[in-house]
Formats: C-alpha cells, sequence, structure tokens
C-alpha cells in the first residue's frame, strides 16, 4: 500500500533534496560489495528506481509563487 504525504517546500528546499537525491544515487552506485548475489544485485537495482523516480518527481513538481 502507497501512502502520499504533501509537503509545502521551497524552491531552494527542493533544490537541496535533490542534491541530497543525487548524492545518495552515487553512494549507492559506490557501494562495494565484496560478495553479490542475485538478492543484493535486485535490492540494489530497485533502491536506484526508487532513488530516480523520486528525483524525477521533485524535479517535475511545480513551483507556487507566494
Amino acid at each position: 500500500m502507497n501512502e502520499t504525504i504533501s509537503l509545502d517546500v521551497t524552491k531552494e528546499q527542493r533544490d537541496i533534496l535533490l542534491r541530497g537525491l543525487r548524492f545518495v544515487r552515487s553512494s549507492m552506485l559506490l557501494d562495494i560489495n565484496d560478495l553479490p548475489t542475485t538478492e543484493s544485485d535486485d535490492e540494489r537495482r530497485v533502491g536506484l528506481r526508487q532513488v530516480t523516480e523520486l528525483t524525477e518527481h521533485l524535479s517535475r513538481a511545480s513551483v507556487l509563487a507566494q
């Protein structure tokens, strides 16, 4: 079940979140797995996909003028 929450963030805050997600993605890509398994590869792929989807969602979010 997916639950949705809404946040009011400024453009600057959104940019910080996007920068943080880029860092998280890079960290996941650079993570060294000494004994990779099918499960660990799948988990990594799922995690990267989730970060990518969230990044795209935040990037598309419209900015409301106040």
